[in-house]
């Protein structure tokens, strides 16, 4: 009798620790689900920054270059020089013909001013007439040279290439004695203050993400984590499955009625309170989870059955 209950009794433990461990099998089951279908997060997330090219504005020899590979660079300091010998001499040839003409002008407006003086019996309408004409055509002449030295002086500033942004000078392969076409680029800065994250999304899962929402950005580098904060969801991506065909229509690929793959949408993301010692990269991976705000019952189950479609594609 004792012994059966006994064995009555580890039975009924036995059947109770299986079921706790089926329940929590169940619930763990369902949290890692909800973690993976439901949660808007992506291994898929890459750090961005706009990079700047530098072109010289004036053709010409570089005689000095003044920053080094992944130097930092704050706006308007300066990247390199070009030869300056022809430019220094055009605005020197400029302001030699500038006060030139300044002194045909005040002549010929001296003389008009003492015809203007004469009487008719020395000097004949005709002729005041011409000296005023002269007198315009040499304040022409000035107003022109002026241009042309501005020009000159314009030209001669810009042999000084200075840095437009805050940024760090990469992929430097310049060096003294290159010579530098007009609009050619020949260095590029990478825009310290554009750094962002792209965070490529499946399509099943935007209807979590709002603008405004809090992220989490940790980088493959193993650095610290860096909030962040959804500012945007591109609007269009590229089809590359349906290019147009040589007669102008769309060349439509047969579909997979048995799978279909959730499109990847960017999601950007603005990087806030960057950790000084985290190194930034352009190109670097990152792993983004957006840290979404409680929706309504109503949203949660569209939400719910958006995420079960993806299992459920079958036509």
């Amino acid at each position: 009798m004792t012994m059966s209950k006994v064995f009555v009794s580890g039975s009924s433990r036995r059947a109770i620790v299986t079921i706790a461990i089926v329940a929590f099998g169940l619930l763990a089951g369902s949290g890692v689900w909800r973690h993976y279908m439901l949660t808007p997060w992506t291994r898929d997330g890459r750090v961005v920054a706009n990079s700047v090219p530098i072109a010289a504005e004036v053709s010409g020899r570089i005689v000095e270059v003044r920053v080094r590979e992944n130097q930092v660079v704050k706006k308007g300091d300066i990247l390199f020089v070009v030869d300056q010998s022809s430019y220094r001499a055009a605005l020197h040839s400029a302001e030699a013909t500038v006060g030139s003409d300044q002194a045909k002008m005040e002549m010929q407006e001296s003389n008009a001013s003492r015809a203007h003086k004469l009487t008719k019996l020395s000097i004949s309408d005709e002729q005041r007439e011409d000296l005023d004409l002269q007198a315009k055509a040499a304040e022409a002449n000035y107003q022109q040279a002026v241009a042309l030295r501005e020009t000159a002086q314009i030209n001669f500033d810009r042999t000084i290439i200075h840095a437009p942004i805050n940024g760090y000078v990469t992929n430097l392969v310049l060096d003294v004695g290159d010579y530098a076409d007009v609009g050619k680029p020949v260095m590029v800065i990478v825009d310290s203050d554009s750094f962002r994250v792209e965070a490529y999304l499946e399509e099943t899962k935007l209807t979590f993400v709002r603008i405004g929402d809090d992220a989490e950005v940790t980088l493959l580098s193993g650095a610290p984590p860096v909030r962040g904060r959804v500012d945007s969801i591109a609007r269009g991506i590229g089809d590359t499955q349906n290019p147009t065909g040589a007669n102008l229509l769309q060349n439509v690929n047969a579909t997979f009625e048995w799978v279909r793959l959730a499109q990847r949408i960017p999601v950007r993301i603005t990087l806030l309170h960057v950790p000084a010692e985290t190194v930034l990269s352009s190109g670097m991976t990152a792993t983004v989870s957006i840290l979404t705000k409680p929706q309504s019952g109503k949203n949660a189950a569209g939400a719910s059955r958006l995420a079960a479609n993806r299992f459920s594609d079958v036509r």
